[in-house]
């Protein structure tokens, strides 16, 4: 029974040995026979949390843009060990993350708004810079980059 169940969750995605151990937990599966099922698929690597970090952070980073911190707390949900998560967070460094900040900003900048008036600019900043927060960028590094993306589209005038 905790070996279907296993195979059953492993079809729709990967998951953790965390997520597979709660799953099996949920269906009153006894604790040893669910620890054996558990280890023989780790055994045979279809459990690995490791590589589920790597392609985790990998796809997170591309199809949401977000920061090294929201993925690290992502990954601490779904049960990945830290020295695990840091390993896959090595992918990301500096520049790539300012760069998909800047990226997503870009996309989320409204075309053709007058942004000559400080208070325009102010309200256009604050939103972008709380957009930026909510996918993890540190406070910082969010107002740096909306504000040179604000700085560019200035310098390129209303109708770029």
């Amino acid at each position: 029974m905790a070996r279907a169940i296993v195979l059953r969750q492993l079809t729709s995605s990967a998951k953790t040995r965390h997520q597979l151990a709660e799953k099996l937990a949920e269906r009153r599966v006894p604790s040893e026979a669910a620890e054996a099922v558990l280890n023989r698929f780790e055994d045979v690597k279809l459990i690995d949390d490791a590589e589920f970090a790597m392609l985790w952070v990998r796809s997170r980073a591309q199809s949401r843009s977000l920061a090294r911190s929201a993925l690290r707390r992502e990954l601490r949900e779904k049960g990945v060990a830290q020295h695990l998560a840091e390993a896959a967070l090595e992918q990301l460094d500096d520049n790539s993350e300012r760069e998909a900040a800047a990226a997503l900003v870009r996309r989320k900048l409204r075309p053709g708004r007058d942004l000559s008036e400080p208070v325009e600019r102010d309200k256009e900043l604050r939103r972008l810079v709380a957009m930026l927060a909510r996918k993890g960028y540190s406070p910082g590094l969010a107002f740096a980059v909306a504000s040179a993306e604000l700085e560019n589209q200035s310098d390129r005038g209303p109708d770029f």
